[in-house]
């Protein structure tokens, strides 16, 4: 674990998994509203990071003396119970579809079976507003990033990195591997929050047409 300032009013995090990041994230939270934690107004987990932020500036030493201490249980779900579900419907036709086929040893078919009959859970936002990483990807379709990312990835793209699965909120370029396309709008600013995906909700992809 390293705890490094950032800028007045924060401090990141650094740790060696996802699931550490969880386990914190949840410990932290716990001791919200005491002790050297009492001023903590936000904290963002990433895949190896927490930041924490504070009001009215940060003692970063203090703060990572605290964090240090932190007595960090097991790793906990990333989904509370009773969390909301948001079925997204797809059209499984992506162009990279038949090489996740290839690489997993899988039949196109059997990729869109197991990529829609998983429960995700988002466990963090990143990279664009509304983009949310969503963990829970069948071990099976866990594939590289493209070796060279596309120059535009069209919004509502479905796609998969390595133990990720995700759906593009607005064309970006990007090098996740497309397996399909999305309808719903991810992102709306007149929506509250105007991520239709954030941390916490679990997501099913329904095939179209299935």
């Amino acid at each position: 674990m390293r705890v490094l300032p950032f800028g007045d009013d924060a401090v990141l995090v650094e740790l060696d998994d996802l699931a550490q990041v969880r386990a914190l994230d949840h410990a932290v939270r716990t001791a919200r509203g005491e002790g050297r934690f009492a001023d903590i107004i936000d904290q963002v987990p990433a895949a190896r990071t927490l930041l924490l932020r504070a009001v009215g500036g940060v003692d970063h030493a203090a703060v990572a003396t605290a964090v240090r201490a932190l007595p960090v249980g097991p790793v906990v779900p990333v989904a509370e119970p009773g969390a909301p579900v948001v079925e997204l419907e797809v059209t499984y036709d992506g162009p990279d579809l038949d090489e996740v086929a290839d690489l997993t040893g899988l039949s196109a078919d059997e990729v869109v079976a197991r990529h829609a009959g998983a429960t995700y859970t988002v466990a963090f936002g990143g990279f664009m507003p509304g983009f949310a990483y969503l963990v829970g990807l069948d071990p099976l379709l866990r594939v590289p990033r493209r070796a060279s990312p596309r120059e535009r990835v069209p919004a509502g793209s479905v796609a998969i990195a390595d133990e990720f699965s995700a759906v593009y909120p607005a064309a970006t370029p990007g090098g996740w591997r497309l397996l399909g396309r999305c309808e719903c709008p991810l992102w709306d600013v007149d929506r509250e929050p105007p991520a239709l995906l954030v941390p916490g909700t679990r997501v099913r992809f329904v095939a179209a047409g299935r």
